[in-house]
């Protein structure tokens, strides 16, 4: 492809190394065309199944790992939005460096390219860490997205600026997770009941330079707000037509987020003051468990001591809760007031016994048949009954703890690759040690003295010969 201009925009950041101060320009300078030219012989590149990409660098087994992802990000784009593969943008994933290498602030980089044939999307990727999943189907998603708002622009605009929003790159991505199955509707629960780390403004003003600096914890509940929202216009009458089209226009719309999906999305009332009522229902219909969803032994304990809990009102009025274990209290009483303090157990067994963890489900019917023995007045066998099955609950108790702790030690023993969790850490990590700040206050020079002492001896750099403790 002969390309005459370095076009629109350098989408996302200026290079694989690109420095904080141009992270959150929107469109930064274009590069030179012979600093991206390809580098790749043909014989070393791969063509995806549809056509649309085209990997070159590293070895075959990369690329060919990087061609399946990146179809395979496709097609689960393609199914939410229910539309056929009609791409005209070729996109060019560039593999650079191998593991081990020097770590950039960016692991991935996407500029765009004209010439008298047409557009070109170039997708860098840093290899330092290998070929990461998720970042790389990330970018891939962004991609994807320009290359619809690029299909029917004419070939010789210059300096447009074009712009993914990452709510809709992380939205997107946990739409199709929910699709197959494969997200978690915890979190989504838990920011129901406790609430958000953001507000929508601010989920539609975050960059991708923002995104990229913020803790794992911060990034997960991004994803689950924007997920939220995107499912939600997906549901909406005509959501899936309505998406496609908004797809199209974003990239390139200047105005006001809230004003666009009105545009396309008409049956949805986002006023400002609707629009997070509005995002709270969609994070309780998501974080609503269903009846399949099994919970942990853990959590199926915590609810099995919440349940066993025998209520009754004395002669005053005054309502009484106690444990199972203190069954002898309701014991002499009347049936009827023993049956009614018996009832809301099992009511609560009743409804634990559909997401119980399996194997307490023999449990639970032990549990209702003990307490329909105590509304009867039938105690004879009740105490050992009631310690026979707490043994039993610590026996399981301590056998699925000892099924996590293995799989703990294989992951562990067994691991060929690092899994990523940690990347934030490294990140902050490896940008502190970059950019030392160093002071000059007596305090600081202590410690800065003692600081080689909890350093590894190779990692150790030498001390000056005149420096000297200053005195507490």
């Amino acid at each position: 492809m002969n390309l005459i201009h370095p076009i629109l925009l350098v989408l996302g950041v200026a290079g694989l190394c690109a420095q904080d101060e141009l992270a959150d320009q929107l469109v930064p300078k274009a590069s030179p065309v012979d600093e991206l030219a390809p580098q790749f012989s043909d014989d070393s590149r791969v063509i995806s199944h549809s056509g649309q990409f085209k990997i070159a660098g590293s070895d075959a087994a990369r690329r060919g790992t990087a061609a399946n992802l990146a179809e395979e990000t496709k097609q689960e784009l393609l199914r939410l939005t229910e539309e056929k593969d009609e791409w005209k943008v070729p996109i060019i994933v560039e593999l650079r460096g191998k593991r081990g290498d020097i770590v950039p602030q960016r692991v991935t980089a996407m500029n765009l390219w004209f010439s008298e044939q047409g557009y070109e999307l170039r997708l860098l990727v840093n290899l330092s860490r290998d070929l990461q999943r998720e970042s790389f189907k990330r970018a891939v998603t962004s991609a994807l997205i320009y290359e619809r708002g690029l299909r029917d622009r004419p070939k010789t605009e210059s300096e447009v600026p074009m712009n993914v929003p990452q709510w809709l790159i992380e939205g997107l991505q946990e739409a199709s997770a929910w699709r197959l199955n494969q997200a978690d509707r915890r979190p989504y629960e838990t920011l129901f009941l406790h609430g958000g780390l953001f507000k929508p403004e601010e989920v539609f003003a975050l960059s991708e330079a923002k995104f990229e600096t913020m803790d794992a914890a911060s990034k997960s509940v991004f994803r689950v707000f924007s997920g939220a929202l995107t499912m939600a216009l997906l549901e909406q009458p005509e959501g899936k037509k309505g998406m496609r089209e908004f797809l199209a226009e974003v990239p390139a719309f200047q105005g006001e987020m809230p004003a666009l999906l009105r545009r396309h999305f008409p049956d949805l009332n986002l006023s400002e003051k609707s629009l997070a009522k509005w995002w709270a229902l969609q994070l309780a219909a998501k974080g609503t468990a269903p009846l399949t969803d099994s919970l942990s032994v853990a959590e199926t304990e915590r609810l099995l001591d919440e349940g066993l809990r025998l209520r009754y009102l004395d002669a005053k009025g005054i309502l009484h809760e106690n444990p199972l274990a203190e069954w002898q209290s309701i014991a002499a009483m009347e049936e009827q007031t023993r049956i009614e303090a018996v009832r809301l157990a099992q009511d609560d067994l009743l409804r634990l016994s559909y997401r119980c963890f399996p194997s307490y489900r023999i449990l639970l019917l032990e549990y209702q048949a003990l307490l329909t023995d105590l509304a009867k007045g039938k105690t004879k066998d009740i105490a050992m009954s009631i310690q026979a099955l707490d043994e039993t609950r610590q026996t399981m108790i301590a056998k699925a703890e000892g099924a996590r702790d293995f799989l703990d030690w294989f992951e562990i023993t067994r691991a060929r690759e690092t899994s990523g969790a940690f990347d934030d850490y490294l990140n902050l990590k490896s940008r502190l040690k970059a950019r030392p700040n160093h002071r000059a206050d007596d305090m600081s020079k202590y410690l800065d003295r003692f600081d080689p002492l909890f350093v590894m001896p190779e990692e150790r750099s030498p001390l000056p010969m005149n420096d000297r403790l200053p005195p507490f």
